[in-house]
Formats: C-alpha cells, sequence, structure tokens
C-alpha cells in the first residue's frame, strides 16, 4: 500500500518554500496599426522623392496647388451651369416666342 503522507513529504521537500520572481515579460508585439503607418510614411517618403527626382524639386505638388487648381475648377463648372441655364432660358423664351 502507497504511504500518501511520506509522499505528499517527498513532494513538498521538492516544492521550493520561496518564490522566485517571474521574469519580466516580453515587450508586446508592433500592433498592425503601427506597422500600417510605418508602410504608408515610408511610402509616401518614396513617392516623393521620386517625384521630385522626376519633375525637379521646383515643380512639386503642394496642398496648396491643389487646393488652387481645386478652386479652379469649381468656378468653370459654376459658370459651365451658369451658361447653361442661360442657353436653356433663350431655347424657352424663343420657343414661346414662335409658338404665341
Amino acid at each position: 500500500m502507497i504511504d500518501v503522507e511520506a509522499t505528499m513529504a517527498g513532494i513538498s521537500q521538492l516544492t521550493p518554500t520561496h518564490s522566485t520572481p517571474a521574469p519580466d515579460p516580453e515587450p508586446d508585439p508592433v500592433g498592425f496599426a503601427e506597422v500600417s503607418r510605418v508602410v504608408v510614411a515610408a511610402a509616401a517618403d518614396l513617392v516623393t522623392g521620386v517625384q521630385r527626382a522626376v519633375v525637379g524639386p521646383a515643380n512639386v505638388r503642394t496642398a496648396r496647388d491643389n487646393a488652387w487648381d481645386a478652386m479652379l475648377a469649381d468656378q468653370a463648372r459654376n459658370q459651365a451651369r451658369i451658361d447653361l441655364t442661360r442657353e436653356v432660358a433663350m431655347l424657352v423664351r424663343r420657343s414661346r416666342v414662335s409658338a404665341g
């Protein structure tokens, strides 16, 4: 028959009475968002470098250039809308004069 008390005493001798501190956890792995930001930033730097090499530093597009072009495009669309409204109004007027 197995002596349970003797077995438990033997196990307790194998178990250390003091606890050792757990090792420091490793730093958290880099998150997906952080990796994505790094990749996008590197790609933007690459595109900017290629653009400067191709068109020259003086001809690189800026946000101000893009905003100016967008404003000019808006003005052109508005002018086209005004011109079309005038043309339609003239056609309607002509059709009423010729019908009446």
